[in-house]
């Protein structure tokens, strides 16, 4: 009996935890992946857009890659080398692409890709929402085309670029609100699960022993992605955007809670934070499933595991 598979569109700003989010994603026998997509956040437009190839070639991953817009949909861009460095992948030597970046803008692909599906597509956005957001608005007749949109961003608790929000939904936070209220399934996960995603050093160690040549870059990326990290105190690398992958696949892995969730857009000192109604003062149906909890040896091992499937591999 053949496996039916769940088509599936990458959408992200690589960014190391993001590249690690993809080999997982490639892993995954049940994912068919349509299209990668980028958009600006860890770093500018051209060189996410350029990793994402070079990502790609790597994983072997013969899809269309295409662009995104160059800055969020009303605000300014944010970026952030002091983790990811000045090409936003810093670390390891990686293959040339493999393709050229699709002539089809981000929009235009996933515009694409949801309309030629028998299935309802899977969005995984491990960067700011502005693609998403983007769609959404341009193309409301697609909504009933989506499965859900897998999102790491936001917190409940606390953020991590300012005391309120977390990165990518700061980058922008009118797009994260856009897919707030749009009525499509979406899932979560903030800071408050992947803070607890946390990878020690030993455990990419277990990585490197691999041998493959994906698990060495993957070994290699920690490597870099740790240093900053360890300046301010973390014992490992947390890693943010695998957990919007695996608790896709391994749910059981994950504490799951359903809220209304909303994106802040006015506020002086919460612009770009995700309010979660935890205790259903709104009245408010709940629009969003938040991931707020893992088992961390579980996460690692699954994370060995994806690792573990590209034994045997040549990259060129």
């Amino acid at each position: 009996m053949t496996m039916k598979k769940r088509p599936v569109i990458l959408d992200g700003d690589p960014g190391h935890d993001d590249a690690i989010a993809w080999v997982v994603a490639a892993s995954v026998p049940e994912f068919d992946i349509k299209a990668i997509t980028t958009v600006a956040g860890n770093q500018t437009l051209a060189k996410v857009t350029y990793n994402a190839q070079r990502i790609a070639a790597l994983l072997h991953l013969d899809v269309p890659v295409a662009k995104g817009r160059p800055v969020p949909l009303m605000s300014d861009l944010i970026i952030a080398p002091n983790f990811h460095g000045q090409s936003g992948l810093d670390g390891p030597q990686l293959p040339e692409p493999a393709r050229g970046v699709s002539p089809l803008s981000a929009i235009e692909m996933m515009a694409k890709v949801l309309r030629e599906s028998e299935e309802k597509v899977t969005i995984i956005a491990t960067g700011p929402q502005t693609n998403v957001g983007a769609l959404l608005l341009t193309h409301p007749e697609l909504k009933d085309k989506i499965e859900v949109i897998s999102t790491m961003g936001g917190g409940i608790r606390n953020g991590n670029w300012t005391p309120a929000a977390e990165f990518n939904i700061l980058v922008d936070p009118e797009a994260s609100y856009i897919e707030n209220v749009s009525g499509v399934p979406l899932q979560m996960c903030g800071l408050d699960v992947t803070e607890q995603a946390i990878v020690y050093p030993e455990d990419w160690e277990k990585i490197r022993a691999l041998g493959n040549p994906v698990a060495k870059v993957v070994a290699e990326w920690f490597d870099f992605f740790f240093i900053h990290l360890s300046e301010l105190g973390w014992k490992g690398a947390t890693l943010h955007d695998p957990c919007a992958v695996l608790s896709l696949v391994h749910p059981e892995i994950f504490d799951i809670r359903d809220y209304y969730v909303i994106t802040e857009l006015g506020g002086q000192y919460t612009r770009g934070e995700t309010v979660a109604d935890v205790y259903g003062i709104t009245g408010n149906k709940p629009n969003c499933r938040a991931v707020v909890g893992l088992d961390r040896e579980k996460f690692v091992d699954y994370l060995i595991e994806a690792c573990r499937t590209y034994d045997g591999w040549e990259v060129e």
